[in-house]
């Protein structure tokens, strides 16, 4: 299963989700491949090992048509990664938006899955849209959407809504989706509101899981950890935990 990790605001989880998520499906015995598809390569940054070259990087694939397998790095912990760099800001002006570009991920990931063990792969996509983003909408199997829950986030969830009703007659079938709120604190009764105006207006595609206000989350990637190793008794632990669960319970992963 492929997830793709995606919103157009920033600020909202997207890469600690990867991190976490990835991490919870290593401690269930199912490692991940984490694509890491945002030039600002924050993902890339908290796995410490990454190369600094872009011949080594997600950008290769794309440049120098490296195939995927030729890209990866093992993280202990948590699975596989295949880095990001800076260059890949270049994808968009270097390649157009042609239907060969736009499917390049798709048809990279499916060479890939053709040659190894059948595993997830879990992509952390860039905050907005351009050929990066779209390779990785149209190359998963699910897209992930984190919501803090603020009101703003409400706006990004509806203009994510209106980008998919767009996209979607090409794809040719529905995106599905999964709508995750993050940031969640039980204290504030904003917190309540964004949750059940998500709910009424994208019903079960919204998670019963959320992820709370947490320290150990925040503090984490600064520590090149992900949750469960910085404190797997912490309610953020518990959370990326439950989220597992549910996903799984619901077939999408």
């Amino acid at each position: 299963m492929r997830i793709a990790i995606f919103n157009q605001k920033g600020g909202v989880g997207k890469t600690t989700t990867a991190l976490n998520l990835g991490a919870a499906l290593n401690r269930a015995g199912t490692p991940p491949l984490l694509l890491d598809l945002d030039p600002q390569g924050h993902l890339s940054s908290i796995h410490g090992q990454a190369p600094m070259e872009a011949n080594r990087s997600l950008f290769a694939f794309y440049q120098d048509l490296r195939g995927l397998d030729q890209l990866e790095l093992d993280w202990e912990h948590i699975g596989q990664l295949i880095p990001a760099h800076q260059q890949l800001i270049k994808v968009d002006s270097i390649f157009g938006k042609g239907p060969a570009i736009l499917n390049k991920l798709r048809h990279g990931l499916e060479q890939l899955e053709s040659t190894t063990a059948p595993r997830h792969c879990i992509i952390d996509c860039c905050p907005y849209i351009g050929v990066l983003a779209l390779n990785a909408i149209f190359a998963c199997d699910r897209l992930l959407i984190p919501i803090s829950t603020d009101y703003l986030s409400l706006q990004a969830a509806d203009h994510i809504t209106r980008t998919l009703q767009v996209l979607e007659p090409v794809l040719k079938r529905r995106v599905e989706r999964r709508y995750l709120l993050t940031r969640f604190d039980r204290r504030r009764r904003m917190s309540d509101d964004v949750r059940n105006k998500l709910r009424e207006r994208y019903g079960t595609d919204v998670l019963e899981t959320v992820i709370a206000e947490n320290v150990a989350v925040a503090e984490s990637p600064s520590l090149n950890q992900d949750v469960f190793r910085h404190n797997a008794s912490s309610s953020g632990a518990h959370d990326y935990k439950n989220l597992l669960a549910e996903l799984v319970d619901r077939s999408d992963l």
